[in-house]
């Protein structure tokens, strides 16, 4: 199932979701290294990152919907992308009350707020892995003619076009790309 939110021809949701993954897990990071060392700035590092990782999921969650409402209902996509989109939305809502908590004292923040980075990052390692399992199981996401030969996004040509056959097909006893025995049953 192709992404309905694109950019250049590549779906926008995984471009943009790295952002805050990276940020929060790096605010987390910083809580822990301020906790075992005297300096209290990597607190307030962290402080800012959870900041712009909270305007980051926020951002990353507008594709993501417009991608979750294509997927047909009745499907275990909708339901995995219900959970993961559920889950993300209580990741970001952890990591605004740990800067809300934090944001008066940058440099020294309350025990309640890392602990709310600390679960925010345990719940998005879920979230992340079930992200994975709508790209990579179920092909949400991946172009419908998606080949180990298919051309360039920005070339204008469709993947269909090109045939999958020759050296990998020797190489590989099916299609490498998510989905194809879906296509072929036509569910």
């Amino acid at each position: 199932m192709e992404s309905k939110a694109k950019i250049l021809g590549h779906p926008i949701h995984p471009i943009l979701i790295v952002f805050p993954l990276g940020l929060l897990a790096t605010a987390v990071i910083f809580d822990v290294v301020a906790l075992v060392s005297t300096t209290p700035k990597w607190a307030e590092f962290a402080t800012y990152l959870t900041a712009a990782g909270v305007v980051g999921g926020l951002l990353a969650a507008v594709p993501g919907t417009i991608d979750w409402l294509a997927i047909p209902n009745g499907t275990r996509a909708k339901r995995i992308g219900l959970i993961h989109g559920v889950g993300n939305v209580i990741v970001v809502a952890l990591f605004l009350v740990d800067w809300l908590l934090r944001r008066e004292t940058p440099a020294a923040p309350p025990t309640g707020s890392v602990a709310a980075g600390l679960i925010g990052l345990g719940l998005a390692l879920v979230t992340g892995w079930l992200g994975g399992e709508l790209v990579d199981r179920l092909g949400v996401g991946v172009h419908d003619g998606a080949n180990l030969n298919a051309p360039s996004s920005l070339s204008g040509r469709s993947p269909r076009a090109m045939s999958w056959s020759g050296p990998e097909r020797r190489h590989f006893g099916q299609p490498a790309y998510a989905g194809a025995e879906r296509r072929g049953r036509g569910a």
